[in-house]
This record gives structure tokens, sequence and C-alpha cells, in this order.
């Protein structure tokens, strides 16, 4: 029986092999023909002298159209004419699906195809080895991010994505027919996360979906999106989860660069290893720089994209692509963040990578009475969340926590021009399907 090889592992003395993947390429020369076979790994030449191959088989190989899947079986041969040194002559194939002609989306063609034309058709762009890496670095940065958390002592846990109140308010929420109820698609795993705090599983993380209805069709903003989202008690500041944020990212980072050598080679990139612990700008520093930059904000204005660019950049000139944001004002942040006494502003915070917001966090307010009191403020009513607030009336501790947009920041460490490139199958405002 012949061995299983890929592309990765194929070398002479194999022998005889089988090597299953897309024809890419077929060139007929007349008196010998080849066929370039790609599978994930790379490429493997198929070699075909006419006088040597069964009629039958050259007729079969040589007709296929490109894109065709088949597995084909023949014996290794040495070569200098390949990047590999070897080549594959083949004894038998099989045509599993013979692909229809034309293709709609070129895989090697040199002609760039529009964003649409390629969602459309992602299952032919995935063909892509440069759009494949990108996944493949995305699946290594998300077993990283289980390894740093577990490490950190987090346990790993799945809230519902079916939810009777939002964490951050009514306006960007789907409605879900309950059983004849009203229910929602969770916004965050916030509240629950929360809750959580109060068990004993003192430090938890999540790795799931999230849903905005917000409409917004920009390069930075999806509908659904993956959100990797901790939480921590006995927090004595806002700073321990900021250091928390950074000791995981850096693990992150740091294991792409080796683990995902390859796929960064393929897509030319590199991955820059900041220090820690990374630099804290405060929310009015930003505002002044912002200001003073000729965007016309006042206090308590969100920096809104063009802020964070401005930001950005000074902080990219001194060195620094990944940074805090801190002490944001109060007014513009949800109900759970604490209050700094005294002050307007809040124990909250984002994480900015290369001018992007890709994580907000903070200090959770713990204390039964004041959330209660920040319900009633943000204009919500705290009956509606009953089930949520039981869980601060019996022994609540200090905690924080962050959320981090999993295809926001795989976005800004490959520097893709667009969120939807990190993302398999992209839902926005015109999209919902594939």
């Amino acid at each position: 029986m012949a061995l299983i090889r890929d592309s990765s592992n194929i070398k002479a003395g194999d022998g005889t092999v089988t090597i299953n993947g897309w024809v890419q390429d077929v060139r007929n020369l007349g008196g010998i023909s080849f066929i370039t076979l790609r599978d994930r790994y790379g490429t493997v030449q198929i070699t075909m002298p006419k006088k040597k191959i069964e009629p039958e088989l050259f007729e079969l190989l040589t007709g296929l159209s490109r894109e065709s899947a088949v597995s084909v079986t023949g014996e290794v041969k040495e070569s200098n004419q390949t990047a590999l040194g070897v080549e594959l002559i083949p004894l038998s194939a099989k045509i599993h699906g013979e692909a229809a002609s034309p293709l709609p989306l070129g895989v090697v063609d040199k002609v760039n195809a529009e964003m649409d034309t390629r969602l459309n058709n992602r299952f032919m762009d995935l063909r892509k080895p440069e759009i494949r890496a990108v996944f493949e670095l995305r699946s290594m940065a998300v077993d990283l991010i289980f390894e740093a958390a577990a490490e950190n002592g987090f346990v790993n846990v799945s809230t519902p994505k079916i939810v009777a109140s939002g964490a951050e308010g009514g306006s960007t929420l789907f409605g879900v027919d309950y059983f004849g109820r009203q229910a929602y698609l969770a916004q965050s795993p916030q509240l629950y996360k929360q809750m959580l705090m109060s068990t004993g599983l003192d430090r938890i993380f999540e790795i799931g979906p999230a849903f905005r209805a917000e409409h917004s069709n920009t390069n930075r903003h999806v509908t659904e999106f993956i959100s990797f989202d901790g939480e921590m008690a006995w927090i004595e500041k806002e700073e321990d989860v900021m250091e928390m944020i950074g000791r995981i990212i850096d693990r992150v980072l740091r294991g792409l660069a080796e683990k995902g050598a390859k796929q960064l080679e393929i897509l030319g990139k590199s991955i820059k290893i900041p220090e820690l612990p990374y630099p804290v700008l405060t929310y009015g520093e930003c505002l002044k720089l912002v200001i003073d930059a000729g965007l016309p904000l006042k206090e308590g204005d969100d920096l809104g994209t063009e802020g964070e660019k401005i930001v950005g950049d000074a902080m990219s000139a001194k060195g620094f692509d990944l940074y805090f944001i801190a002490e944001y004002p109060e007014e513009a942040k949800p109900f759970y963040i604490m209050e700094k006494p005294g002050t307007p502003y809040s124990y909250s915070f984002d994480l900015d990578f290369k001018g992007q917001e890709i994580s907000s966090g903070g200090q959770r307010e713990h204390r039964y009475d004041e959330l209660v009191g920040r319900m009633s403020k943000k204009g919500l009513n705290p009956d509606d969340f009953g089930f949520y607030l039981d869980a601060f009336k019996y022994g609540m501790p200090p905690h924080g926590g962050w959320g981090i947009g999993v295809d926001r920041l795989i976005t800004k460490l490959l520097d893709l021009p667009n969120v939807r490139e990190a993302i398999l199958f992209p839902r926005d405002v015109s999209r919902l399907s594939p």
C-alpha cells in the first residue's frame, strides 16, 4: 500500500506514495506533461513522460481542469528541476471532484479580485496560500491564548449567547423571538463573567462570538465577531488587569513569532515584540494630542477613529505599537465600570494597537448599592437585571476584566487592510451569506 505523503514531507527514497490535492496547473508539451499539485503545505510536481505512462492515465491527468480535487499515486524520483528536489511519476490517479470552468476566482492568477467577489467565493479564496496563512496564524493565536490563560490560573468557561437583557444597552442588540418572549443575541459575556466572580472561580476566560447591531460599514466593524474575554477577582486596582493583559498578549506575540514563522514568511510579515509593561496614556493626554493636531473635540467626547489614529501615529513615532489609554470619562462607560471618586473619570482603559482599539476593560463596580446607582444613572431599570444583581448581594469580591477582539488583534498584528480579511465568513450590514 502506498504511503500517504504531503508536500511538506515527501522525499527521495519514499518509493511509492499518494499525494492528495488540487490541480494548480497543467502543462502539456506533447511528449511530456506536468501537473502542479497543491495541498495545504505547498506544491508537488507530477511529471508524465508520454511514452512511460499508461495512455489512459496520461489522457486522464492531462485533461483535468484547474482546481480539480485528485489523489495521485506514483514513484518519487529525485529532480534538480523542482523546488522540493523530487518529482512524482504517476502510476494511478483518482478524481474526487472535477472543477467546473471557468473558475469563479483565480487561485494563482495575478489579477486581484474585489473583496465581495472573494467573500462570495470564500471556499476558493482560501485555497490561496497567503489567505490560508492568516487563518493558520489565527488558530495558533487562539491556542496560545488558551496556553497563556491556563498558565495564569484562568478557567475556561462558556456563557449564554441568547440572553434576556443586554450588557451595554439596547441600541445595538439583535432581537430574537424566544418561544414568544423577547430575547437578544449577546453583545458580550459581561454580566455572566462578573456573576462568576462571586462563585470561587476567581479567574475565568472565554473565547466566543458576540453580536452588535451597529450600522457601521467600515473596514473595522462587523456585526458578529469573536471576543477573548477575561475576568479576575481580588484585584486591588485596574492596573492589575492591564498587567495581566500585557502578560497574555506578550505570550501570544512571542509564540506566533516562533510557531508561525512559515506562515509569516508566506505573508512577508514579521512580528515586533514590544517591551513590557506597555505604556499608559490618560484620556486627558490623548485628548490634548488630538486637539493639538486640529481635531475639534471637547472633554467627554469619544476619540473616534480619527482621534485614535492621531494618538497611534504619535506613539508609533516614539516606537510604541501597543499602549493603554486609561481614565476615560465615566459618562462614556457602561454602568458596570467603577467611577473614580471625586472626578468625572472612571477606572477604565482601552488597549490600542497601531492606532486602533482592540480591547476595553477596567475595574468593575462590585458594591451593590453603588452598582444599582450606576444603573439608574445610565437610565436602566435595575429590576430588569435581577438575575445579575443577586450575585452582588452575597459577598462579591473586587474584580476587573477585559474584552479583546480576536479579529481586530489579528488584523492589526498582520497589518491587514480590512477586519474581514481575518474572519472566515464575515457578517456585516450587507452580508448574511455565505
